[in-house]
């Protein structure tokens, strides 16, 4: 190739940018046989690897421009490579040639801000463009735009206000660059009236105009307005829209759940031809599917010429938040019939749709797959793991994912304690939280609201104090919702001065569940008259009272027989508030009139409620019967329950103990034996106490516990002396059996019991 200019810039310029780098390498090593390239050869060299994104070429023609030619000092060139090496994703090569020209002029600083800018390097962009003006070079409209550009990436609305009082100063701050971007940062960083303000001043609208305030007003949830502009956009007729003006507008309508709207522009995509592009089809899927039409949203997705990972995850995502485990299977394995390798993104979107016993299996095998893939050291897949084997109740496979995660985040902490919560581990709950307080920096909220369930429903008041006092070192002092469940904790562990304190720290910080944890609270332990003074002091404030509240009202009038004032309360819910009674409600006006002895209102409460009684409200309605010694009350709500629930035992329990406080033996050892038949038992009784920092549990005729032989000799020591301090037990039941009923009818085991 005796002249190579002629043959590589005729390449370039038609278009053949690959056959002209071919022609660059074919180059003999020597360049004494060949004409030497010129300038506007390795210009064209330069653009073509900066099309082609080639940084390997691009090396390689710069280090020939730099060895071979005088005109590595070119101005004009060295502005190419900077342009090149940004558009390669180098930066740093970008920098080093911009500081190593001898002379700069103001398209040198543009493209390397530019570099800087395209490549995750806001702030060193914005340096650069503060060096620019120190030097004396005035900006041009590239340099402005990049610069508007690095503010916007940055989220630093008060530089790129300076930057546009600069822009306004200068002769450039008209161009259309300059306003484009202007707009992109003022919608982007949530000022979406100052972008609108100067998208209206624009007189000549190009298309990134357009896209750049309806995208702005997309990601700001100004859906509605973006598809106004949209419309604007299609009826000025002055622009043709792109894949990304319909992959806003797609997105759009999928978050308002707008889909007839949507097949409108769907329609609108179709004309131009543009529903087949993976962006805007992409959307276009994501759009049916926000809107649950998953048959629309495949059939979008087929249509999608080459769908890479992105657009598979998001249609696989589809159908597993919906639950649909078969189908998001099945098109699993079509995307590794694709080639394309899964991420740990489209495992996590399995592991969602992966909920309750039945999704066990399939859960395990997503679980084998993505240790192949080597996805199990990714925090986050293993995060959904954890919460995949506690939404399928398997809690020790959780514990084990838990325990072999090496780089535990919050979110790891969080789902363990949840799910430990949930499945009533709650001893399990305060030993993690000690690991975790000694381990984890900073706790968020939800950890913490976490350990205070447990800790509320094992009354465990010393861990309370200590998670109060990490509130104020961790900086949550303030949070109200962390508050509001200290009140409601402390409340339930029986430390209502702890609560009332707490509320009054909050002052004006206190909103509805405030009030309503401190009622409730003091509703349980019988507080009717404080219960009721709060709840009129709320409503005298102006605070609306919602469901919580009215249930700690009516559980105070039922602790100590307020009858009338319950009664009032109730009905007055739904005219006055607006409150529509629950099962919880209509719970504690059971419990209000089987308390005061009204068992036979209380049963026709029972009748006349617009919904069928649950177990808690027979139970109620039994342990009233007890009470009261209502044999025939008791028989009508012990059926109730075992209606709903044959294996309840505490129905049973509490039937008998009804037949022998009437001295109805002969039916209380039919019940002990049709017990024994079904085969239910007695749930025993747990207790839980704190020795020496220490959280030991105690269940009923436990004999597992290491000091169990200490333990059951201190209580026969305790019942010596209970014994001769003159407490005198009940009559042995054991000699009654014996002397009246046949013992076919209870074994030695169950006379032991009552005996």
């Amino acid at each position: 190739m005796q002249n190579p200019n002629g043959t590589i810039l005729q390449l370039y310029h038609a278009g053949r940018l690959a056959a002209a780098l071919r022609a660059f390498d074919s180059l003999p090593s020597s360049s004494s046989s060949t004409a030497p390239l010129t300038a506007a050869t390795y210009a064209a060299l330069v653009a073509a690897c900066s099309r082609l994104r080639s940084l390997p070429q691009g090396r390689r023609v710069h280090r020939h421009l730099v060895s071979s030619s005088s005109d590595a000092g070119n101005t004009v060139l060295n502005n190419h490579l900077i342009t090149m090496y940004g558009r390669c994703a180098a930066p740093d090569s970008a920098r080093q040639v911009f500081d190593g020209m001898p002379a700069r002029n103001p398209v040198s600083w543009a493209a390397v801000i530019a570099a800087h800018v395209q490549n995750g390097r806001a702030g060193d962009a914005l340096g650069l463009f503060s060096s620019m003006l120190r030097s004396g070079t005035a900006a041009d409209q590239f340099a402005l735009g990049s610069a508007v550009r690095g503010c916007t990436e940055l989220g630093d609305v008060a530089a790129g206000r300076q930057v546009h009082a600069y822009a306004l100063k200068s002769e450039n701050g008209g161009d259309l660059i300059v306003q484009n971007a202007l707009v992109t940062m003022y919608s982007r960083n949530g000022l979406v009236d100052d972008g609108l303000m100067l998208f209206e001043r624009i007189r000549d609208k190009d298309l990134i105009s357009w896209g750049s305030i309806i995208a702005g007003f997309v990601q700001q949830g100004f859906e509605m307005e973006a598809l106004q502009v949209f419309r604007e956009m299609i009826v000025e007729g002055m622009h043709q829209p792109n894949e990304f003006h319909f992959g806003s507008v797609f997105r759009a309508c999928g978050a308002v759940g707008s889909w007839e709207y949507g097949e409108q522009i769907h329609c609108l995509s179709i004309k131009y031809r543009l529903d087949r592009d993976f962006y805007a089809g992409c959307s276009l899927s994501d759009m049916y599917a926000r809107c649950k039409k998953l048959e629309s949203a495949r059939a979008a997705f087929y249509r999608i010429e080459a769908p890479d990972l992105v657009s598979w995850n998001s249609i696989i995502n589809a159908y597993s938040v919906e639950g649909l485990l078969s189908e998001a299977l099945a098109l699993f394995s079509e995307l590794r019939d694709s080639g394309l390798k899964p991420d740990g993104i489209t495992v996590r979107g399995l592991l969602c749709a992966c909920v309750g016993c039945d999704a066990l299996y399939h859960g395990r095998l997503i679980h084998s797959y993505l240790v192949k893939l080597g996805l199990d050291g990714d925090v986050s897949v293993c995060n959904s793991l954890l919460s995949m084997y506690a939404r399928c109740s398997d809690l020790p496979s959780a514990m084990d994912v838990f325990h072999e995660t090496k780089d535990r985040d919050v979110v790891t902490w969080n789902s363990i304690l949840t799910a430990c919560v949930q499945h009533n581990h709650l001893e399990e709950v305060l030993k993690l939280f000690n690991l975790l307080n000694k381990s984890e920096p900073s706790l968020d909220r939800i950890s913490l609201n976490n350990v205070l369930s447990a800790s509320a429903q094992l009354g465990y008041f010393e861990m309370v104090k200590q998670i109060h006092a990490y509130a104020f070192k961790a900086g949550l002092v303030d949070d109200a919702m962390l508050n509001n469940s200290l009140i409601d904790t402390y409340a339930k562990c029986g430390s209502l001065d702890d609560a009332m304190r707490l509320f009054e720290i909050m002052g004006n910080n206190r909103d509805v569940f405030s009030w309503s944890s401190l009622i409730v609270g003091y509703a349980q332990f019988g507080y009717a008259t404080e219960a009721l003074d709060l709840f009129s002091k709320m409503t005298s404030l102006g605070i609306r009272p919602n469901h919580v509240t009215f249930i700690g009202v009516l559980t105070a009038c039922s602790r100590v027989g307020f009858v009338h004032e319950g009664c009032y309360y109730y009905s007055i819910m739904e005219p006055e508030y607006g409150i529509v009674p629950t099962r919880e409600h209509c719970s504690c006006v059971i419990d209000l009139l089987a308390r005061a002895g009204r068992l036979t209102e209380a049963a026709k409460f029972i009748d006349q409620m617009p919904f069928e009684p649950d177990i808690i409200m027979w139970k109620t309605l039994l342990a009233a019967s007890k009470t009261h010694n209502d044999m025939e009350m008791g028989k009508r709500a012990a059926e109730g329950i075992l209606n709903i629930d044959p294996s309840h035992s505490s129905a049973y329990v509490l039937l008998c103990n009804i037949c022998a406080a009437s001295g109805n033996w002969n039916e209380f050892a039919r019940l002990k034996k049709a017990m024994r038949s079904s085969g239910v038992k007695k749930s025993p009784g747990k207790s839980w106490v704190k020795l020496k920092g220490e959280l030991k549990v105690f269940i009923v005729e436990d004999r597992s516990h290491p000091e169990s032989q200490e333990i059951y000799t201190m209580l026969e020591l305790v019942g010596m002396e209970m014994i001769k301090a003159g407490y005198v037990p009940k009559l042995s039941c054991k000699r009654f059996f014996v002397d009246h009923i046949d013992s076919d009818f209870l074994n030695e085991e169950e006379l032991a019991e009552y005996g």
